[in-house]
């Protein structure tokens, strides 16, 4: 194991790396993703349970959220240009887990994947009680705290039977709820232009804090809708030329789901007054009734959201087991995370379940009545650890000049986007705030605790590299 913080010299150039398949991958119901199914993959994990709930999220803060929503469009496509260039060098399973360890060494390498792995199944955690508050839409279940946590467990649990079953069958999943989620969303988002009302925005700016401050705060927020642009590069090894197909997977998938989210985050704004706004548990369903009168409408973009943000939960539980498989072939996660079958991680997804639905019971036992932001904000700093290493790997092969490793042709621009990436991830740990990184940095720091028993495993196996 290499812990100097240089690339290991026992491992090959990672252009030199191929994707090889994992063992468990082959059989009939494993089957490695396209082009579009990559893109669907990428689109339907950023665009799952946030997009529908933060625009009530964010209300409190006025519409000056909309200008935090330009900005992080901005950071989320830096970022998502930095995992295509990342990809392209190293076309392996792991995404930012790869990146750190090649550039730094086994500690940075095990810190992105127990940060990313903490924010994929507290992400689940979430994105069940965003879809909560569609399912009661339908069927009445947050009148009683027990009723909503059974019906967030049930909705966990559903995506994660999917995955067992194999890749054939979340790729199957993944495509068709994106394409389902995209006719509520264009509708709110292209429709509700027609209704808006320039009335209905509020004052741009609420509370007493700064502007600036309150950009950074709805910020924090916001970056739960936009976690996934990794989706393509964490699961590169289950792609097809990944080389290639990860890069313009990632970008496309990014660049699309930014254009809705802006246009739908500012639909519903100018179409649901801003005192109704701040308390819904439902603001795309209250923007279609606001459009078109009565309850069908709204009923409607439930039934969709619900599907939306099953399909994101199927592509984030995959995701959630890709980093420690990974992880656990170079023995940084225990060995059980490195078994596959049907062409998936099953334990890796099984702990992850199991942890997503622990949290879920303990925060509607103990946690606030604002479930779903507690949660987003611990995602908001953990995401930023494995974003800051993947954006830090970038800089680190641009500066060192490895010709093997760097593109002279783009230098320039892909240092301006990688140092762009970097300072947008920096801002986000700053606008989640004391008790965000308070909570994340507990997390990581247990995480220390696993990292020092595994490498003593290894060591006391001989198989440790100084």
């Amino acid at each position: 194991m290499h812990v100097t913080g240089t690339v290991p010299q026992s491992a090959p150039a990672p252009q030199e790396t191929p994707a090889a398949p994992d063992p468990g991958s082959n059989g009939k119901h494993a089957r490695r993703f396209g082009l579009p199914v990559a893109t669907a993959l990428v689109m339907g994990n950023i665009i799952g349970g946030g997009i529908f709930l933060l625009p009530a999220s964010v209300a409190p803060y006025g519409t000056v959220s909309l200008v935090a929503f330009g900005v992080l469009t901005v950071g989320a496509i830096a970022l998502a240009l930095v995992f295509g260039r990342l990809a392209e060098r190293d076309p392996r399973t792991g995404g930012p887990y790869v990146y750190a360890r090649a550039a730094f060494g086994d500690f940075a390498g095990f810190l992105a994947a127990w940060a990313y792995w903490i924010t994929t199944w507290v992400s689940n955690a979430a994105l069940a009680v965003a879809a909560v508050g569609y399912l009661d839409v339908l069927i009445p279940v947050n009148d009683h705290r027990w009723t909503a946590c059974l019906a967030a467990l049930v909705i966990q649990w559903l995506p994660a039977l999917a995955n067992f079953a194999g890749t054939r069958y979340v790729g199957a999943v993944q495509l068709v709820s994106t394409v389902l989620k995209f006719a509520p969303l264009l509708l709110v988002a292209v429709g509700g232009l027609f209704f808006f009302d320039a009335d209905n925005l509020g004052p741009f700016h609420t509370g007493d804090g700064s502007a600036i401050g309150a950009v950074s705060a709805s910020a924090a927020i916001l970056l739960f809708s936009y976690l996934g642009v990794e989706s393509a590069a964490v699961s590169a090894g289950e792609v097809e030329n990944p080389r290639r197909n990860v890069a313009r997977a990632t970008v496309i998938g990014t660049a699309g789901a930014a254009l809705v989210y802006l246009l739908g985050t500012l639909a519903v704004f100018g179409t649901v007054a801003h005192d109704e706004l701040v308390n819904s548990t439902a603001p795309f369903s209250d923007a279609v009734n606001a459009m078109f009168g009565g309850g069908w409408g709204g009923w409607a973009v439930a039934l969709a959201a619900l599907v939306s943000m099953t399909g994101c939960l199927n592509g984030w539980t995959l995701l959630s087991a890709q980093t420690p498989h990974a992880a656990a072939k170079d023995g940084l996660f225990p060995a059980a995370f490195a078994r596959k079958k049907r062409g998936v991680p099953t334990f890796g997804v099984g702990v992850t379940v199991v942890l997503a639905s622990l949290l879920t019971v303990y925060n509607y036992t103990f946690g606030s009545a604002k479930v779903f932001e507690v949660l987003v904000l611990v995602t908001t700093f953990t995401a930023t650890v494995p974003y800051l290493l993947a954006t830090a790997a970038q800089l680190f092969h641009l500066v060192a000049g490895r010709r093997e490793l760097v593109d002279r042709g783009r230098l320039v621009r892909d240092a301006l986007v990688a140092s762009v990436a970097a300072a947008f991830s920096m801002w986000l740990v700053a606008g989640a705030g004391y008790a965000a990184v308070y909570q994340g940095v507990l997390f990581l720091f247990a995480g220390v605790l696993v990292y020092a028993v595994m490498t003593a495993g290894l060591k006391g196996r001989g198989e440790l590299r100084e």
